[in-house]
């Protein structure tokens, strides 16, 4: 794959990353949050499981958010490796990963061999 592509394809991946982590509110992921929830007076009833609910989707979010954040990290990365020349090369076995995959994950890492390795424990991350 060409260097113009990549870049295209890593901004875009970029964009569509950052839109996704600016559709969550900071202040509704604290700690902060949380804790206004648990500290409502005793006044206000709230059921049980609506308290669950809201517990469930806040941590939800925060795991969008820790996803993306790692997502917006590896095409830091890949960024990086582009502009040393270093793009679209397996960080395991060295060999280049097919310009499919690059482009379906532009952040791809790992071959798709060593990639299933990684999940499966197999291959320790660098």
């Amino acid at each position: 794959m060409d260097e113009s592509s990549a870049r295209s394809l890593l901004e875009a991946e970029r964009r569509r990353l950052e839109e996704v982590r600016d559709t969550f509110p900071l202040g509704d992921l604290s700690r902060d949050a949380e804790q206004e929830g648990i500290d409502e007076p005793a006044s206000v009833d709230q059921h049980v499981a609506d308290l669950g609910t809201e517990t469930f989707e806040r941590e939800k979010a925060q795991s969008i958010m820790i996803s993306t954040e790692a997502q917006l990290a590896d095409v830091g990365r890949a960024l990086g490796k582009l502009d040393e020349g270093r793009y679209g090369v397996c960080e395991t076995c060295g060999n280049s990963i097919p310009d499919e995959r690059l482009e379906a994950r532009p952040a791809a890492r790992y071959c798709r061999e060593d990639q299933e390795r990684v999940e499966q424990g197999g291959v320790g991350e660098p």
